[in-house]
């Protein structure tokens, strides 16, 4: 097939089943990048549809048609084998499934009320009788759900009932239907385990996607020769992915030049270069994209970061990806300006999970959001278990923020949408600085969270700032939380500074999220016990609202792998498999692994305790039901941390304000209060909720002090009026306003 621009149109489609309440975000930057090359794109979220064509009445309908023999057949065999809780759980799916038909359009209103702009239909009126009815429908998790609550159920406790509900006809339909499905990442579990590519095949000829998926691409419809680019997120994507590449090449045929590419492809699949992948694929598309597109369009194989798998009669023919100067160019000037294009989504449609409680966890499920990154990169990237040299980790390139912001709120304009998630590997404090202030100068129409380095760069004066700038909730990792296994993996950061920064956020209001590790190579029971210590004391004194633990996997894309090439490490033993097959590209088993399974248990206890307010007092080895040490750390280890933080502060605070800081004034409107007694005059004012005042000297002209400061908001600072507030106002007199509404910013944040 030629290589050139002579495509007529272009699908991106996005294969299930992801994140549920907003689209990936690849979709939305190959939209804004092939409408910018001047080509007729659609883009298709494919995992909604599953979603909304399988919950809904006549998909259900079918499920039951199509499970229910086996589901009372495994029944049998449950109850037979002393299972009595499977066996009546299945039972009670089949009894109840007329129910469960009737109630699924509205579950999913309930879910749907309120996700952003569109017609979708309110739920809310039904919400009291989906708690109250006998005749509604009910799983286990549903049960559990009620059972734990320690009150009467209100209807406000409906959109989370709703959410166990899918969760429970999820749970059916692995167990009766397809023992590979999952709400979120179709066969993951398969796709993460299984190193040869035959295996993973016969998972494609699969009852969801032939029964629920097959007529969905049926309805998508193809003019012309076309690029159909599908994007596989996460393993639990890909077999989707080949289902969808095989569809279109089976029927449409040279008509259609087939990639894959995404997060998946970038990491796992690299080196594949089975023959049997161009039954699905024409290429597979690394990194970016742009690059590799831009090549395709204008010039011949090879092609900048792309694999091509050509096909001539039984015979493949597969074209390496080479270096090429232009398209690489041509990618770093996309990557900076480029922003991503949502105008193919109806938010309206996307359900809104409640699966918790803890109001930073629901950030992830809660709410429509406009994914987007203010900087392509991590500008660390030197964490040892980090892929550091892939694209997506060490090709770090910042993005317009201003830019991004107008391109974003515009859109927010149109679907109705006030959500940002950014998904950078970290946010660059500048960026962040600077897209608050822009939003701030709109009047904060906009909320905004994403992953951050805990560093401290995150002063309480730049906390203040972006969260007076719409940002809500920031993630970050802490992974090992002591001062030997922050070295350990070259985090690039200290106890200290973590600290300040966490503190930082929680005093201007923004919630904080914590990512741990378990598992490290070099991990003692001491080295593990003293993190979580460390962590149990960041969620006792409130500088985090929860927390996740991941195990550690070693990667072949690693710092920590390199080293080990280069002689670093003895103890490390990596097992590399000696039949690689096409999955066994990236994560690398060793040594001793599975020594820490043991441990996984009592970490989730742990933290699914503290996350909603409970045993933060316990002993950490409590939550372990096996011996463990006892920490090491002194029971005032992040407390000391926190006073180093306030005196970091207080110092800060008494630093002289120059004509280099931008000064912004975040608290309400200052009033001044004349004492008609005699009293001396004062200005009075609101900042985070609190009144604040301030006796000024007889000298000093209050009416001008107030409207000095008040000229300082995000909505109308200029120069001239920082420039004025330093004039008129005497330092020692302003001095008394930090912390409370007058907010400095040092000159390197950018913001002005």
């Amino acid at each position: 097939m030629e290589m050139k621009n002579d495509f007529d149109e272009v699908k991106i489609l996005q294969p299930p089943l992801v994140q549920l309440n907003s689209p990936y975000p690849a979709g939305a930057y190959l939209s804004a990048f092939f409408r910018g090359q001047g080509l007729k794109t659609q883009w298709l979220d494919l995992s909604l549809e599953l979603f909304l064509s399988l919950f809904s009445r006549s998909g259900l309908m079918t499920l039951f048609a199509l499970s229910e023999n086996a589901a009372l057949k495994k029944a049998a065999f449950s109850e037979k084998a002393g299972d009595e809780a499977t066996a009546f759980n299945l039972r009670r799916y089949i009894s109840q499934k007329d129910a469960w038909i009737d109630w699924i359009d509205d579950i999913r209103s309930i879910l749907n009320s309120g996700a952003g702009g569109g017609t979708a239909v309110s739920g809310r009126e039904l919400c009291h009788r989906f708690i109250f009815s006998p005749y509604a429908p009910r799983g286990f998790r549903m049960q559990q759900f009620l059972d734990s609550l320690e009150r009467e159920p209100t209807s406000d406790d409906a959109r989370a009932l709703a959410s166990f509900a899918l969760a429970d006809l999820a749970d059916y339909i692995a167990a009766a239907f397809d023992d590979n499905f999952a709400l979120i990442r179709y066969a993951e579990s398969l796709t993460i385990n299984e190193s040869h590519f035959s295996r993973i095949e016969k998972a494609v000829d699969s009852p969801v996607l032939n029964a629920f998926y097959r007529p969905i691409l049926d309805g998508v419809e193809i003019h012309g020769k076309t690029l159909v680019c599908i994007s596989a997120a996460f393993p639990g994507t890909f077999t989707a992915a080949l289902y969808t590449g095989k569809y279109f090449k089976e029927k449409y045929g040279e008509n259609v030049f087939v990639v894959l590419g995404g997060g998946f492809v970038n990491t796992e699949l690299r080196g594949a270069t089975d023959a049997a992948l161009a039954t699905y694929f024409d290429a597979m598309s690394f990194d970016r994209g742009y690059g590799s597109y831009f090549a395709l369009f204008h010039q011949e194989p090879p092609l900048y970061k792309m694999r091509l798998f050509q096909k001539n009669g039984d015979a493949v023919t597969v074209v390496e990806p080479c270096d090429n100067a232009e398209a690489k160019q041509f990618e770093e000037e996309q990557t900076t300006r480029i922003v991503p294009d949502y105008s193919d989504i109806d938010f309206s449609r996307y359900p809104r999970l409640v699966d918790d409680a803890n109001a930073m966890h629901r950030l992830w499920s809660d709410g429509a959001w406009l994914k987007a990154y203010l900087a392509h990169g991590c500008y660390w990237h030197k964490c040892a278990f980090c892929d550091v040299t892939l694209d997506y980790v060490c090709a770090y390139r910042m993005t317009d923020a201003k830019n991004l912001f107008a391109a974003l709120y515009a859109q927010s304009q149109k679907n109705g949408v006030r959500g940002v998630h950014f998904v950078d590997e970290a946010c660059p404090p500048v960026a962040l600085a600077s897209f608050a202030a822009e939003n701030a100068r709109c009047g904060t129409p906009l909320s905004c969270w994403g992953n951050v380095r805990f560093e401290k760069t995150f002063t309480r004066d730049l906390s203040d700032f972006i969260a007076a700038g719409g940002v809500i909730g920031v993630s970050g990792g802490i992974e090992i939380a002591t001062g030997g296994g922050l070295d350990d993996i070259h985090k690039g950061t200290d106890i200290d500074s973590i600290v300040g920064s966490c503190a930082a956020f929680k005093e201007a209001g923004i919630l904080v999220h914590s990512y741990m590790i378990y598992g490290y190579w070099e991990e003692t029971p001491e080295m593990l016990i003293d993190s979580l210590e460390t962590l149990r004391q960041f969620f006792a004194l409130g500088l985090i609202d929860s927390a996740f633990y991941h195990k550690f996997v070693l990667t072949r894309h690693s710092r920590i792998y390199k080293e080990w090439q280069e002689g670093k490490y003895p103890r490390l033993k990596p097992i590399i498999p000696s039949d690689a097959g096409i999955f066994a590209q990236n994560g690398l088993h060793f040594e001793g692994e599975e020594k820490s399974a043991r441990y996984e248990q009592g970490l989730n206890a742990a933290i699914d305790s503290w996350m909603h307010g409970n045993r933060l007092d316990e002993n950490v080895r409590h939550f372990f039901p096996f011996k463990m040490p006892s920490p090491s750390i002194s029971p005032d280890y992040v407390a000391q941390a926190i006073e180093h933080y306030e005196k970091r502060t207080a110092a800060e605070r008494k630093s002289q304000i120059s004509e280099r800081n931008a000064m912004y004034w975040l608290g309400g409107k200052p009033i001044l209060v004349a004492g008609g007694d005699g009293s001396r005059k004062k200005i009075i004012w609101t900042f985070m909720q609190s009144e604040e005042q301030i006796f000024l000297p007889s000298t000093l002209d209050g009416e001008q002090l107030c409207s000095l400061l008040y000229a300082l908001r995000p909505q109308t600072v200029d120069a001239k009026a920082r420039k004025a507030v330093l004039d008129c106002i005497p330092h020692k007199i302003l001095q008394n306003f930090r912390g409370r509404g007058l907010c400095v910013l040092p000159a390197w944040s950018g913001v002005r």
